[in-house]
């Protein structure tokens, strides 16, 4: 590149980033054609879907949209407006239709009866969380055969899941409020028979239950570390952002020293059970969601096409700041954009 060329690519590369953002998305790969010297040296930056037309032409190679939960479909316990006419918008152009969610707190079963209590119709089977994935990953290494039981440091999700793989656990809320009473010559005792700590968001975590994990993954020879999410913040309301499920994993790797398998997103564990079960095509499968290190990972990393929502924890500059390096395919406003509103 001239020293000429090197100036003005610098100018405007400096004017792009002080323009408003809708200007900025426009101009994203004019830029980076001039930036690079040719035509042929595009830089693919995320698109914004904001028109009937554009949301067409992105659902026209689309068969089967799976969306994230918080932050997409409801933030803490309220649905964010228009959601369900835009899931029924969605299906009557025949797209399938699945909800993943990395938040542990509820099984499948308890997520059901959510969206039923906000007036949202949907078939048991088209719903899947992180505590369901943990359940499974134990269920697909055969741990029954193990004889070992499982550690929880998490909400009545993990444990209901647990149960309908037939796998031996104990803790979850049941040791919420324990406390440790600490004393000269005291040790905690604790189950040598454990050989799996799952741990999932948990409001009720205490120094006993971080204690008692890291005792079974430093002492129980082989013991598993698994976390259904390192999500760093979460929607418990919708009010604010709260410290999500990486608080709690942080807590345990901090005082193990060993990192964590982890089967919510951006796991390909859950996209796997989808393909295989129901004969999914990737490269026609939309994810969508609000945080671009778990759902865009997601999407990106697995193969199918990304789209980011706004309605979430990720604002639209930190989307199209030249700090971030992961870009979705599309992003939206709302979810609402599939149909023009």
């Amino acid at each position: 590149m001239t020293a000429a060329r090197s100036r003005a690519t610098t100018r405007g590369l400096r004017a792009f980033h002080r323009a408003p953002t809708s200007i900025r998305s426009r101009n994203l790969n004019k830029l980076s054609t001039f930036a690079h010297g040719g035509a042929t040296a595009v830089m693919s930056g995320p698109k914004k879907v904001d028109s009937l037309e554009s949301a067409k032409e992105l659902l026209d190679g689309i068969d089967t949209i799976i969306f994230d939960c918080d932050g997409v479909i409801w933030l803490g316990d309220t649905i964010i407006e228009g959601i369900p006419e835009t899931l029924d918008y969605l299906r009557g152009l025949g797209k399938t239709v699945y909800f993943v969610t990395n938040n542990a707190r509820k099984s499948r079963k308890g997520y059901k009866k959510k969206f039923d209590d906000l007036g949202l119709e949907i078939s048991p089977e088209e719903v899947l969380s992180s505590s369901f994935a943990a359940a499974a990953y134990l269920d697909k290494i055969d741990f029954q055969s193990t004889g070992k039981s499982v550690y929880v440091i998490g909400d009545v999700g993990i444990g209901e899941e647990l149960d309908l793989m037939g796998i031996k656990w104990f803790g979850g809320p049941q040791d919420w409020g324990r406390e440790i009473e600490l004393k000269s010559g005291y040790a905690l005792p604790f189950d040598e028979n454990v050989g799996a700590v799952v741990v999932g968001f948990d409001y009720g975590i205490n120094y006993y239950k971080i204690q008692y994990a890291q005792l079974c993954i430093n002492e129980n020879p082989g013991c598993l570390f698994i976390a259904t999410n390192l999500d760093a913040r979460t929607h418990l309301t919708d009010a604010q952002e709260w410290a999500g499920n990486g608080a709690m994993a942080g807590a345990i790797k901090g005082c193990t020293g060993q990192d964590p398998i982890v089967v919510g997103k951006p796991s390909p564990l859950l996209i796997d059970y989808l393909v295989q079960k129901y004969g999914l095509q990737k490269d026609r499968i939309l994810m969508v969601g609000d945080r671009l290190d778990t759902d865009i990972v997601f999407g990106n990393d697995n193969g199918l096409k990304s789209c980011l929502t706004l309605t979430g924890v990720t604002p639209e500059k930190k989307l199209l700041s030249p700090e971030n390096k992961i870009i979705p395919n599309v992003y939206v406003d709302s979810i609402n954009a599939f149909r023009g509103a």
